[in-house]
């Protein structure tokens, strides 16, 4: 009895090994459809604040002084084109890339603000979640340890009181979605290897973009 229960219990384990393995390999792996599979309109203008260096400084002081820490959230969505991963990212005044994102509100939490985020910047109805897309995990946070322009993949050991977080999460696409973009704004996809190290470009955190990628296997999916 006592041979049979052991083998039992190591069939069960290995199972369940298998099991997990499973569902890791499942977690790292993105499929990515193709671009035309995509639909992309344009809506009316966002307002968009127009601020020097010292303008921002002030305004993240204010914002500190007020709520404290400011928790920003971007979402890094994928296409395929030309059998390679794309990113989705914004243009602004033909020299500006962003990612699709934003600040927190009070009480807000990471999905919900990404979420209302992507509505707010993709879709016709601001205030309408975007459906079929799945908010994953947060694959990069970078911190502003002090009212400055520089941001740093990791918090100081000496900084307490960090005045800025942002937080980049992988969104996965559906099969079909529909974009639809602020006219003052451009809806680009732009390939990893353009991305790679291009901080002169895309600045430092969307230049870090492939490195953060690459625990991810992607399957270029054919429709």
């Amino acid at each position: 009895m006592g041979e049979e229960a052991r083998a039992l219990d190591m069939e069960e384990t290995s199972e369940e090994n298998t099991t997990r393995r499973n569902h890791v390999v499942h977690d790292f792996m993105v499929d990515l459809y193709p671009l035309s599979s995509y639909y992309f309109g344009s809506r009316d203008a966002l307002r968009v604040k127009d601020e020097i260096i010292s303008d921002r400084v002030v305004r993240l002081k204010s914002n500190y002084a007020a709520h404290g820490l400011r928790t920003c959230v971007e979402a890094v969505l994928l296409v395929e084109l030309f059998k390679h991963p794309h990113v989705l990212l914004l243009q602004y005044r033909n020299s500006i890339f962003k990612l699709p994102g934003g600040r927190l509100r009070p009480g807000e939490s990471d999905i919900e603000g990404v979420q209302r985020k992507l509505a707010s910047k993709l879709s016709v109805n601001e205030n309408v979640v975007v459906p079929g897309l799945e908010v994953g995990e947060c694959i990069g946070m970078w911190w502003r340890p002090n009212f400055e322009t520089l941001m740093y993949p990791f918090l100081p050991p000496n900084v307490k009181h960090p005045k800025e977080c942002t937080k980049l999460f992988l969104v996965r696409l559906p099969v079909h979605q529909q974009f639809v973009v602020p006219k003052n704004f451009k809806l680009l996809a732009v390939p990893l290897c353009q991305l790679h190290e291009n901080e002169k470009t895309y600045g430092p955190i969307i230049s870090q973009i492939p490195k953060l990628l690459s625990k991810f296997s992607f399957n270029m999916m054919e429709i």
